[in-house]
């Protein structure tokens, strides 16, 4: 059989990469450079000056140096990557498996700022305060700028890669996220920490210190948990809820086609995959169907099955 040239037309690529990708990831390594100069500048001082506040955000930011590199190694396997067939769709998830690792780090981190802060708590230690405030200011001012680096574009319109359903609907970046997250419980600490020194300093509340270490570490473990449901869920390939609504109705609102099987997962951050498994009545075609759910624009990637009754 000698295939038509229009038979091109069927064949696509898998690239599901973010639309901003390549912005995303140049705006994580700045803030890995930023964070690697204030972490060394923090611990240092916090060693200097005795404060566990700022002790802890210094050994905090380390972590979130290699977390943050994790984040920008993922940008940058995923587009080098990004048209290898060995992944049969594609490495759009490669962010969300960087944003799992990047959960359990800042999970681990939590659980360390908590168990030091207890220490302290138990057994106080002397703090220079006005140095370990000048410093957690200056760590905060990297937090803010470092933030306001990454919190552009959580949400962006998908690239049209084929002829059928493209991505369009805005969905986070976990690996965007994971870094956004790490850098806001930097913030978070580096103004627990302000508070606490310039309590112990004017107060004599020594003991807000260790506190404020332990209030980080809870909300800090919020996030963690949550990062690692969202990133674990598309790892796992869950279904798409809201997609396959509408996926549903469109297909079912007639009486001349029934879903037999659906499948939608998440492919990148902007985009989706479905296999729909159908059982029409005579001349409902798959191409009909596919024209049935081009409104759904989440869909990069459709697979039909078509039985008639």
């Amino acid at each position: 059989m000698t295939l038509t040239p229009q038979a091109s037309r069927y064949t696509h690529d898998h690239l599901f990469l973010g639309a901003a990708h390549d912005e995303n990831a140049r705006r994580t390594l700045w803030v890995v450079a930023l964070t690697f100069v204030m972490m060394i500048g923090e611990i240092a001082a916090g060693y200097i000056t005795g404060s566990m506040a700022l002790l802890a955000d210094g050994f905090h930011m380390a972590t979130h140096v290699g977390a943050l590199g994790i984040a920008a190694a993922a940008y940058g396997f995923a587009r080098r990557h990004a048209n290898n067939s060995r992944f049969s769709f594609g490495t759009g998830k490669v962010g969300d498996l960087a944003g799992f690792a990047s959960a359990i780090v800042l999970g681990l981190v939590s659980i360390g700022i908590a168990g030091e802060s207890i220490v302290r708590l138990l057994q106080p230690t002397a703090v220079a305060f006005t140095e370990a405030t000048v410093i957690a200011v200056v760590g905060l001012a990297v937090n803010i700028v470092s933030a306001f680096l990454l919190s552009g574009n959580h949400g962006h319109h998908g690239h049209d890669h084929h002829d059928h359903s493209h991505a369009h609907a805005h969905h986070h970046d976990n690996n965007l996220r994971s870094a956004y997250l790490h850098v806001l419980a930097d913030a978070l600490t580096s103004v627990l920490a302000i508070v606490a020194l310039l309590a112990g300093r004017y107060l004599g509340w020594v003991w807000l210190d260790p506190v404020m270490g332990i209030v980080g570490a809870i909300v800090i473990a919020r996030w963690a948990y949550g990062l690692m449901r969202d990133s674990a869920a598309v790892l796992l390939d869950t279904t798409d809820e809201h997609v396959a609504a509408e996926i549903r109705e469109l297909l079912e609102s007639a009486d001349d086609v029934r879903i037999s099987d659906l499948h939608v997962w998440q492919v990148g951050p902007q985009a989706r995959a479905a296999i729909v498994s159908v059982v029409a009545v005579a001349g409902v075609s798959a191409d009909a169907i596919r024209e049935r759910l081009a409104p759904v624009h989440e869909l990069s990637h459709l697979t039909i099955e078509h039985r008639h009754a």
